[in-house]
């Protein structure tokens, strides 16, 4: 299919970007990587009467430390980011997150900002975000708001970006040496998205311990007791019993089958952030 008639904007300038929004009262989408966008602009399951293209404002696409976080622009490249184009990111969990994004061809165009604002249950960024406890910066003419990532992904599809607004950024914290981490997703294939996915972060220095599961029906959920016992006594918290109630919690609704499902994908989370 095509997608229905809609004006088309490119961007040179976040202010340009958010000219074009703040005049046309939600009717309006952004569009960075097209990666989600585009083939639902094609299925007609998107008609907007205007698309605003941000896949070349400079302001979005650079990645800066600040404090100690890391300021990721919303238009950057899955493969920038693989490929260790900004050293602040080179060895940092988003590198090895971005690298089992989809396909090569799909990790070119597609863009973090793009990811988290279209806010699929299943995907990558969303989890390893919730994981990190990312904050998103919002922008609009009105101007600048951050919004940590529980708070920003109200369920599927469903953000708290504003008609008249868009993502600028995402901080993250900076890779920290002690720091140890882990990414595990079910795909039937390559390239699709995930059925059930887990991340977990820890860095004694700065007590923290998250593990956040993932491909569920809405926002991904935190294990925070789990993740507490872990952090002090290591795997051995984390046994299949554990790691099943921890489950249940956050998954009343699912089978038997789904529940295993999850808890394996914890379990080898968990086994790949400790090392073992």
């Amino acid at each position: 299919m095509k997608a229905a008639k809609f004006e088309y904007t490119h961007a040179s300038t976040v202010a340009d970007a958010l000219s074009a929004l703040a005049g046309l009262d939600g009717a309006c989408k952004v569009m960075a990587g097209s990666q989600s966008l585009g083939p639902m602009l094609n299925l007609r399951l998107a008609r907007p009467a205007a698309v605003v293209d941000i896949s070349s404002v400079q302001e979005l696409r650079t990645v800066t430390e600040v404090g100690d976080t890391v300021r990721v622009g919303a238009a950057v490249t899955h493969a920038q980011i693989e490929d260790g184009v900004f050293e602040p990111l080179r060895g940092h969990m988003l590198q090895e997150v971005a690298g089992r994004i989809a396909y090569r061809a799909v990790r070119n165009r597609g863009t973090l900002g793009g990811s988290l604002a279209h806010a699929d249950p299943a995907a990558d960024w969303v989890l390893a975000a919730t994981a990190l406890a990312a904050e998103i910066e919002i922008v609009s003419a009105k101007g600048t708001r951050r919004v940590a990532m529980p708070a920003f992904m109200h369920g599927a599809y469903t953000t708290e970006v504003g008609p008249d607004e868009m993502i600028a950024a995402i901080y993250i914290p900076k890779k920290n040496a002690g720091a140890r981490w882990g990414y595990y997703k079910f795909c039937r294939k390559t390239g699709e998205f995930a059925e059930a996915s887990c991340s977990a972060y820890f860095d004694p220095a700065a007590k923290v311990a998250r593990i956040a599961v993932g491909a569920l029906d809405g926002a991904p959920r935190y294990l925070n007791e789990l993740a507490g016992r872990v952090a002090q006594e290591g795997l051995k918290a984390a046994d299949a019993d554990s790691i099943a109630a921890a489950i249940e919690t956050i998954t009343p609704d699912k089978s038997a089958v789904d529940r295993r499902l999850y808890a394996t994908v914890v379990e080898r989370c968990l086994r790949q952030a400790l090392g073992q």
